[in-house]
């Protein structure tokens, strides 16, 4: 592993050494995978609506909403600016005209293989200098720390 960059935490962020890591690595993340995004002509977060349904075509955007975890008015954005690009459709269902169900056109399908060249080429670039066991460790590290926000964000509800 090489050693680490020089500590450039704010002094009010002292007692939270791993959280200030957190965020500085989620946005240094999502801002090379951003550019990779803008590249396929996606905006961020657009890529997991397409992988959920690359996964299972003509879910309802209640159900994308409850996969990718974002605000329904995020998903509601993000779902209409690539309808308006082609990449996909709304419908109402037949069983319920107010139950929208989002399916994939030609274009959101042939969407796939960037996709998955992306984030190939962005796991590439995350995971130089360190070892298997080092990015295993990390994404088992990562999943703790996850359920442990989680569990606590459901505890305050």
């Amino acid at each position: 592993m090489t050693t680490s960059p020089p500590d450039r935490r704010p002094s009010a962020a002292g007692g939270g050494r791993l959280s200030f890591s957190i965020f500085t690595l989620a946005r240094a993340h999502r801002a090379h995978a951003a550019g990779m995004l803008r590249d396929l002509g996606l905006h961020p977060g657009q890529e997991l609506l397409l992988m959920r349904l690359f996964d299972r075509d003509g879910q309802t955007q209640s159900e994308l909403l409850d996969a990718v975890g974002l605000d329904h008015s995020t998903v509601s954005k993000s779902l209409r600016r690539m309808q308006e690009a082609g990449l996909l459709t709304r419908e109402p269902a037949e069983h319920d005209r107010r139950v929208q169900l989002v399916r994939l056109t030609d274009r959101g399908r042939a969407m796939r293989e960037p996709i998955e060249a992306m984030w190939s080429a962005l796991e590439d670039i995350s995971v130089q200098g360190l070892s298997a066991d080092e990015i295993e460790s990390f994404v088992a590290l990562a999943q703790v720390i996850e359920k442990s926000i989680a569990d606590r964000s459901r505890a305050a509800d």
